[in-house]
């Protein structure tokens, strides 16, 4: 996972790199800025916490002999919180910038800057970074999770000092840039859509019009796929372990009741949703750029016409 998430998303920076050094590009340097902004996140966030997670499992000894102090398990669930919420918020703020540029191109065109784009990213960090420092200063708790070669987010322990809200304020934030996402999407699809009929069908500009809108059409559903299928698990699992005050820190293989056994299958079901949240790192670079730009690529060749990007659509 971590050299699959490392190829693409360092591929898309480079595409990313390549694209902005045009001057033909200048107009979808906020687009640009995006998905590399996401890459990178992407890509950053794989590289400090997956080599951690191996060595540990390759090394065959408990966490806490490794780490005595807590210093690299705080670290570690700082880097999942912010490598695990940045790449949402700017998901959503492409979302937006998308829906902008199609339902209020006017408005786009005269006050979108790159400054702008720039402000917004450095914003979401910055934020974010501030938010995952909360359990280091005091509010909430990073802690060791089952089977003991990571550390996230403490969902079960109320003695904690705002261990709840935090817990709770990671999984709303994350549901709340999910919704914000697939409005914005659902919202540039029905633009579309209504643009695309507008149109007078005989003419040829119309039917590639048409031909672009309906790949555009299938990346944001594959967009929303992806994010849905990805994070919803993982926070709607984390909402019902605080409200019914359980947790996975302490998961055991056990069958010797019937609430052990229950406990076990939710400590997996868990795990299996970090994994898929995981997995989105190595997604968002296919579903954003490399994809869409290997069958725009087809399409083109085959038709004999000109090399089309997304950005043709916004």
């Amino acid at each position: 996972m971590m050299l699959a998430g490392t190829v693409g998303n360092a591929l898309a920076m480079l595409l990313v790199y390549r694209a902005c050094q045009k001057k033909e590009n200048t107009r979808k340097k906020s687009f640009l800025l995006c998905i590399g902004s996401l890459a990178l996140t992407d890509l950053t966030g794989q590289l400090l916490t997956s080599p951690v997670v191996i060595a540990v499992y390759l090394a065959s000894r408990d966490w806490r002999e490794l780490d005595p102090s807590g210093s690299l398990c705080a670290f570690f669930g700082f880097c999942m919180t912010v490598f695990g919420l940045c790449p949402l918020f700017i998901a959503s703020a492409m979302a937006v910038e998308r829906t902008l540029a199609i339902r209020a191109p006017h408005w786009y065109a005269s006050h979108m800057r790159t400054r702008v784009t720039k402000t917004v990213l450095l914003s979401i960090w910055l934020a974010v970074f501030a938010f995952a420092l909360l359990p280091i200063a005091g509010l909430g708790q990073y802690t060791l999770q089952w089977p003991g070669t990571w550390c996230f987010i403490s969902t079960g322990d109320n003695h904690v000092v705002g261990n709840t809200f935090f817990a709770s304020a990671f999984a709303f934030l994350g549901l709340c840039s999910l919704i914000v996402t697939m409005a914005c999407n659902l919202a540039t699809i029905k633009a579309l859509v209504a643009r695309c009929r507008t149109k007078p069908s005989a003419s040829q500009s119309s039917k590639q019009w048409g031909r672009i809108t309906m790949e555009t059409l299938v990346q944001l559903l594959g967009i929303m796929c992806v994010l849905f299928a990805c994070w919803s698990p993982l926070l709607t699992m984390m909402l019902k372990m605080i409200f019914s005050h359980t947790s996975v820190e302490h998961c055991k293989p056990s069958d010797s009741t019937v609430q052990s056994v229950e406990l076990q299958k939710e400590c997996n079901f868990f795990l299996t949703a970090v994994r898929l949240a995981s997995l989105n790192q190595i997604l968002d670079p296919w579903v954003y750029l490399l994809l869409r730009k290997i069958l725009l690529r087809k399409f083109c060749q085959r038709k004999g016409g000109s090399y089309l990007s997304l950005d043709a659509v916004i």
